[in-house]
């Protein structure tokens, strides 16, 4: 099975055609903004964005009001860390529940960090009513590889990913921590009971997978799938399906190796771990990820697209009813930016963000 993956990640990949190309122009709708990271459409149709620094930015659709939003929560911006992913409550018409991830400090000394989750409501253009309702258990000191990104389920439950702290990846096998976990809670962080290691004495009892390295991206499609996208180490990115309860091997298992050439495993599967359904090597750096589910684009109806920081452009993955990826296309390479993350618009474009000082907000539209 593994030199079938590497067949299709190799041979697929393509840029896209000069037809396919014509059917898409790029606006920018913001520019200058300082290490974007995530964002999110309100009911509104203005977009809430992060910024790793410490701020999320409130910015209409043509870009024409770029808003501070005030009272935001102190963050680490060093290395990996700072203010991460943000999502909406599935009910914020009736409750106004916002949801942000972000690295901080988690002792007095402030030797230590790690990942936090808290929801907050806005009003008059500063958070209120703030409450931190996820702390992770996986302190560490260098503010590397935190996961850091939010899914909410349709039970209303919340994952959120927890990287596995780079030097603390043997972690990710053990279930008394949450290096290189999934997490899910309910949406005011308490613990379902029917996790499915709510009643194991030897677990924490939010975890909902495990074996998992430094996951960037997360999505759940309209079958109740969730996919993940993670940074392998020197290769061996991967593209997974996400159930409860399952190991993904982490690093028992890897189709990577150490950043200076050794071997992290010998091994790239074993019973009772899983596979990834793809994988990247060499490494794309996978950021950000959305399925195609509107309309807008018949043309990429149902595609996974994935980011890339290496390649500076989206990957467009073609799945079939086994969830095997047929082909691999290169897009957006034109915007000349890594870029960090993908979403889709309630209108059916797509909204790209590029990484780093100088961030743009680019919206894909139809010609």
């Amino acid at each position: 099975m593994k030199s079938f993956k590497i067949f299709f990640s190799l041979i697929f990949l393509s840029s896209i055609s000069l037809a396919e190309n014509n059917i898409y122009e790029l606006e920018v709708i913001a520019d200058n903004l300082d290490h974007p990271w995530s964002a999110v459409s309100l009911p509104s149709g203005d977009i809430l964005v992060t910024e790793l620094p410490g701020n999320i930015k409130l910015i209409s659709l043509d870009g024409s009001k770029i808003i501070n939003i005030k009272n935001i929560p102190e963050v680490l911006f060093a290395g990996q860390g700072g203010l991460s992913d943000i999502t909406i409550h599935p009910d914020y018409n009736q409750n106004g529940w916002i949801y942000f991830s972000y690295s901080a400090y988690s002792d007095d000394d402030r030797e230590l960090n790690t990942l936090f989750v808290d929801r907050a409501r806005i009003i008059n253009n500063s958070l209120v009513d703030i409450e931190n309702i996820f702390k992770a258990n996986a302190e560490r000191r260098a503010p590397v590889h935190f996961g850091a990104k939010l899914l909410f389920l349709k039970d209303r439950s919340l994952l959120i990913t927890s990287g596995d702290g780079f030097d603390y990846r043997e972690l990710a096998q053990k279930l008394d921590n949450h290096f290189g976990k999934i997490i899910r809670v309910l949406d005011d962080g308490q613990i379902p009971k029917d996790n499915p290691f709510f009643n194991r004495s030897d677990a924490l009892p939010d975890i909902w997978a495990y074996g998992i390295r430094n996951p960037q991206g997360m999505y759940l499609d309209q079958n109740d799938v969730v996919f993940e996208n993670e940074h392998g180490p020197r290769g061996g990115d991967e593209l997974n399906i996400i159930k409860p309860g399952i190991n993904y091997g982490w690093p028992a298992i890897t189709y990577g190796i150490d950043y200076i050439g050794a071997k992290i495993s010998p091994f790239t599967e074993k019973s009772g771990m899983e596979q990834p359904i793809h994988y990247w090597t060499p490494s794309i750096a996978p950021s950000g990820m959305t399925i195609y589910e509107k309309d807008l684009f018949p043309e990429w109806k149902n595609k996974i697209f994935v980011s890339s920081l290496v390649f500076s452009d989206v990957r467009m993955l073609s799945l079939n009813k086994e969830n095997l990826i047929t082909k691999e296309q290169s897009l957006f390479k034109e915007i000349g930016k890594r870029i960090r993350n993908v979403l889709t618009l309630p209108s059916g474009e797509l909204l790209l963000i590029t990484d780093k000082e100088n961030g743009q907000l680019i919206r894909v539209k139809r010609k």
